[in-house]
C-alpha cells in the first residue's frame, strides 16, 4: 500500500479534488467511517453525526460515505440530519486518487480504517482512529495516528487539541520506503534458487 502511495505521490498531489469541495488546504476535516461496530448501532450513529456536526462550528467536514454506511444512515432515519448538519460534506465515495488528495491536504482525519493510519502516516497528517485498538501500532509509536476509541463524545476534545497545536507528529516507520515490492521479489528469488 505505501508502495502505491509513493508511487502516485505527484499525481495525487496534482489532483483537483479541493475545489470540489470548496476547502483550504490545512483547514478541513476528512472523514471515513464503515466498521459495523461504529454503524450498525443507530444510536451511537447519531451521536458519531451530532459529533461531526459539532466538529463542524470549527472547520469544514469532508465525508465521503462508505455504502455500508450510507445504507444505516438511511435505515435509521439519519441521513437527513446528516446532510443538514454537514451539507456538501458529506458526498459519495470518492476515487482512489482524490480521496489520497483530499487525505494529503487536510488538518485532520477521522477514521475507523486500517489502511488509513498507515496512508497518514507517510503523509504526515494527524490521524484520530476511532477504534479501540490497532493491529498497526507503528503508526502510534512512529507515525502520526492517535487511537482515540470508538465513543463518538471523544471526537470534539480530540479535534479541538489538534486545532490547539496539539497534533501528533510522526515520523517514517523503518522500510516505509516504497521498496517492498522490490524485496518481496529478492526473497522470493532467493528462496525459489534454494529449492
Amino acid at each position: 500500500m505505501i508502495d502505491a502511495l509513493l508511487r502516485h505521490r505527484e499525481r495525487v498531489l496534482q489532483t483537483p479534488a479541493l475545489e470540489r469541495f470548496d476547502v483550504t488546504p490545512g483547514e478541513y476535516m476528512l472523514v471515513t467511517l464503515h466498521r459495523p461496530r461504529n454503524v450498525d448501532d443507530a444510536a451511537k450513529l447519531a451521536a458519531f453525526v451530532e459529533a461531526l456536526g459539532r466538529v463542524r462550528e470549527h472547520l469544514p467536514v469532508v465525508f465521503p460515505v462508505h455504502p455500508r454506511t450510507r445504507k444505516r444512515l438511511k435505515e435509521f432515519g439519519l441521513l437527513e440530519r446528516a446532510t443538514e448538519l454537514l451539507g456538501a460534506g458529506l458526498c459519495e465515495p470518492l476515487g482512489y486518487l482524490e480521496f489520497l488528495h483530499l487525505m494529503a491536504r487536510a488538518r485532520v482525519v477521522l477514521t475507523d480504517s486500517g489502511g488509513i493510519q498507515e496512508e497518514t502516516t507517510i503523509l504526515g497528517v494527524p490521524c484520530l482512529m476511532l477504534r479501540p485498538a490497532t493491529e498497526r501500532p507503528v503508526t502510534v509509536t512512529v507515525g502520526t495516528n492517535r487511537v482515540i476509541g470508538s465513543a463518538p463524545e471523544r471526537i470534539v476534545p480530540k479535534v479541538e487539541r489538534i486545532l490547539a497545536g496539539d497534533a501528533p507528529q510522526g515520523g517514517t516507520p523503518e522500510l516505509w520506503d516504497g521498496k517492498a515490492a522490490r524485496r518481496v521479489v529478492e526473497v522470493l528469488s532467493k528462496a525459489q534458487n534454494l529449492s
